[in-house]
């Protein structure tokens, strides 16, 4: 099917855009990148990649001319000590709205085929995400909504809108659900980045026998799905008869401080962990994946201390880096 097909990624010079961009071409597919900056650990594998904002119209019409495929990432986002703080729910309400209505209205209109578009657990109610331990988050729980942020509600709503598009103009559309994608060539610090890479750099810099921070009473929960899991279930997703939503996520649960104790035993050092105030989101959330395995027969195969393993490797190798430089 890739013969001669041209692809598109939003968001290729992020995490998850480029490691789907490598993937694409693997199979064949001509793949441009954009986004509105270059990938911060690899050169693109992408034939070809633009840079620029997907809020101007002008340069999502450069983008999508002349392609067959959309795979919509590009968001507004980053971890909880970015999302769950509300200093950016602006920014990140109207940038990723933004960029949704145009790569869907301007892309159909130029003749784009066919969209995925990854959407977010956060989505979730956080009614039904209070016990740490049963989270309720199967695809149907969704409605009456109330998302524990700006991003889920945004995310939400961007769900609506393909949907619609598919309802009124015959749009091929496949959207996702993304609990907590995890691993290699993720931003790693500075405020966006997530549990498991942030978790990989406290420990990597913590001395044997030290102590790390972690937020909240750690007893919070969540699953972590690899990246290379993540990669084949998006393109499981796009080529299979399901148009979603439907939850991409791991449902092997674990607590934040189980997940730092994980990490410390990876590294072999005797770590203590320092419980303090900070930005927590919903106190349990786990991927529901039930409708996955009934709609495309699959599900994740890899436990989470070995993509840990090699989450861990590659953060201590950056934090190795830049202690030098």
């Amino acid at each position: 099917m890739a013969a001669g097909q041209r692809v598109l990624v939003c968001g290729a010079g992020g995490f998850i855009g480029g490691h789907l961009v490598r993937r694409l071409k693997d199979e064949g597919f001509w793949v441009r990148g954009c986004d509105i900056k270059q990938h911060e650990f690899q050169g693109t594998a992408a034939d070809e990649f633009l840079q620029g904002d997907l809020r101007d119209p002008e340069f999502v019409r450069t983008v999508v001319e002349g392609i067959d495929d959309v795979y919509q990432l590009a968001a507004d986002m980053g971890g909880a000590g970015y999302i769950f703080t509300g200093e950016h729910d602006a920014d990140v309400m109207h940038n990723s709205a933004s960029i949704n209505l145009n790569v869907l209205d301007i892309g159909h209109k130029a003749g784009v085929k066919r969209f995925f578009y990854s959407s977010s657990a956060c989505i979730y109610p956080a009614y039904n995400q209070m016990d740490p331990d049963n989270p309720k988050c199967s695809e149907d729980s969704a409605y009456p909504a109330e998302p524990d942020s700006e991003y889920g509600w945004e995310k939400l709503f961007s769900e609506r809108l393909y949907f619609a598009y598919m309802r009124n103009h015959g749009c091929y559309v496949r959207v996702a659900r993304f609990h907590n994608i995890y691993g290699p060539l993720g931003t790693w610090r500075g405020g966006r980045e997530k549990a498991p890479a942030a978790m990989c750099r406290k420990v990597s810099e913590a001395d044997a026998g030290g102590t790390i921070e972690v937020w909240g009473d750690g007893k919070q929960t969540r699953s972590f799905l690899y990246i290379d899991e993540c990669v084949e279930a998006v393109r499981r997703m796009m080529e299979g008869p399901f148009e979603g939503p439907l939850n991409v996520g791991s449902e092997e649960m674990i607590s934040i401080n189980g997940l730092a104790e994980l990490v410390s035993d990876i590294a072999g050092k005797k770590i203590r962990i320092h419980n303090i105030p900070g930005p927590l989101g919903v106190r349990g959330r786990n991927s529901d994946n039930r409708l996955i395995r009934e709609k495309l027969n699959w599900q994740p195969s890899q436990p989470l201390r070995e993509g840990m393993e090699k989450t861990y490797a590659w953060v201590a190798d950056q934090v190795a880096k830049a202690t030098v430089a």
